[in-house]
């Protein structure tokens, strides 16, 4: 950035959103939930370092940043515990209650355990009429959800900008977005709210990706900068922040920043020559792949495709080389005419048998454990030849 724009900025903010901290996800085994949850929590140490690197002078975090409104000790602890290791002066973090951790009087927010960990420069949005004063010439309004579920747009609860009032005004809450007569969601934003509220900013969280509402409208920005670490196979744009340079013109200009480690793909493979590139690949530590398997090959291809997979998944003694894999091979099959050409040196009783599990193939009930079989009577074979 030149010397020159750099002088027409007043006002730097970071916007996020969506931790989720304390989230689980019973899909995947044992290990691979927890390096999925710590990330929740590994993500917020990068994204106040980022903040750091950019000398923000306010951090946003626009709601739902615990997965539940009383998650258990070991996420609000650990959380306070990444902001002790900062001493802030002239950057205030702000936490807003979202509709998965509503301020209520069970939450985490009234914990008194969880305010006295947290250091002065961090703020708990705990009133509907929040305000606070950002610097000498803006000011933060923030408006919390008070339950998991409303019908009224909490950007009512913003003041409209008076006549005369030159100051920037930032709004922050947290809801869904709608431009439709009759709409029914939840927490609903309105699309121009921005505009009717006389805002120069309005940080937003809920959806899961960044995104612009509306999308062709940059000015007054009103922004989701979606979850920092990614939830879900069918989230658009998940992984981000925004960080936001005021001017002296109140125009924000909105930079998005990735900040998050794992990004999550789905895959398929219909052909031994698509595994063998997928396997081939280098990116796949920090992935988490929803691979389906689905292709028949013969006996020598079907041997490979096995190697490959337990490649990509490990064992006991070797990491794999996918970082997190839902894998899916119930249609990887063995082609069975293969497998009579490569038996050739057994006995004539596993020859029989092999005919026996060629014709048990056929029948979809008893196809996976046959095919097994005669993938075993297959490698026996090999080594005896």
């Amino acid at each position: 950035m030149s010397s020159q724009v750099e002088d027409e900025i007043v006002l730097k903010l970071l916007h996020t959103a969506d931790w989720h901290l304390g989230r689980r996800f019973p899909r995947f085994d044992e290990d691979a939930q927890k390096k999925l949850s710590r990330a929740r929590l590994e993500v917020i140490d990068r994204i106040l370092h980022l903040a750091e690197r950019n000398v923000v002078n306010a951090v946003l975090c626009a709601g739902d940043l615990f997965d539940e409104p009383a998650p258990d000790r070991t996420w609000w602890h650990e959380l306070a515990k990444l902001f002790q290791k900062r001493s802030w002066k002239n950057c205030p973090v702000f936490l807003l209650p979202g509709n998965h951790d509503p301020l209520t009087l069970d939450s985490v927010w009234s914990k008194e355990q969880f305010r006295r960990e947290l250091p002065e420069y961090v703020h708990i949005v705990d009133r509907e009429s929040y305000e606070y004063q950002l610097g000498e010439n803006a000011v933060l309004y923030a408006v919390p959800c008070m339950s998991r579920a409303g019908q009224n747009d909490p950007t009512a609860k913003i003041p409209e900008r008076k006549p005369g009032d030159t100051r920037i005004r930032i709004g922050m809450v947290h809801g869904s977005t709608f431009d439709a007569e009759d709409c029914q969601t939840n927490f609903p934003i309105h699309v121009d709210a921005a505009v009717q509220r006389g805002l120069d900013y309005l940080a937003i969280g809920d959806t899961h990706g960044f995104r612009f509402v509306p999308p062709d409208r940059l000015r007054p920005p009103t922004i989701y900068p979606g979850a920092p670490e990614p939830t879900a196979f069918d989230e658009k744009e998940p992984g981000h922040v925004a960080v936001v340079l005021m001017t002296r013109q109140r125009e924000a200009r909105v930079r998005k920043e990735r900040v998050a480690h794992w990004s999550w793909e789905e895959a398929s493979a219909r052909s031994i020559t698509e595994l063998r590139g997928l396997a081939r690949r280098s990116d796949l530590h920090d992935r988490v792949l929803r691979l389906r398997v689905e292709m028949r090959v013969p006996a020598p291809e079907y041997e490979e495709a096995e190697r490959l997979i337990e490649e990509l998944i490990g064992t006991d003694a070797k990491h794999g080389r996918v970082g997190v894999l839902e894998l899916d091979r119930s249609h990887l099959t063995l082609d069975t005419d293969s497998v009579a050409s490569f038996c050739a040196a057994l006995p004539p009783v596993m020859k029989a048998a092999v005919e026996r599990l060629r014709a048990a193939a056929e029948n979809p009930g008893e196809r996976e454990a046959a095919e097994r079989a005669l993938y075993h009577l297959y490698r026996l074979s090999r080594k005896a030849s």
